[in-house]
């Protein structure tokens, strides 16, 4: 990859300091970082993207698909705010669909910091 990133990415940070989505990831194995680290780098670079790897989920949020080890299946849900691609929640899917609650987490944060 080359040239600037057209979506910088940053980590949503609660009032407290802590990233979540930073943790979540660290307390991944390094393949699975790696893979994800790489899928939001493409995101970074080559935004707007589709499909395979990253689709709207509606209400200004998007996720970014990355097919992990054991093949599991991890989402990082991301808002654009500002010329920024907002980290907002990170999970390893166990359902087809996107479950309510990490969806729900996520808007929230997306709110708490639209205001």
């Amino acid at each position: 990859m080359s040239g600037l990133k057209k979506l910088p990415a940053a980590f949503y940070a609660t009032a407290n300091g802590s990233e979540p989505v930073r943790e979540w990831l660290l307390g991944l194995d390094e393949a699975d970082r790696r893979v994800i680290g790489q899928n939001i780098a493409t995101a970074e670079y080559g935004w707007p993207i589709g499909m395979p790897l990253c689709r709207s989920l509606g209400n200004g949020l998007f996720e970014i698909h990355s097919n992990i080890s054991s093949g599991r299946i991890a989402r990082v849900i991301f808002a654009v705010i500002d010329q920024q691609m907002v980290l907002l929640h990170g999970f390893v899917k166990k359902s087809q669909k996107t479950p309510k609650p990490d969806l729900d987490l996520a808007e929230k944060r997306y709110k708490e910091i639209r205001q």
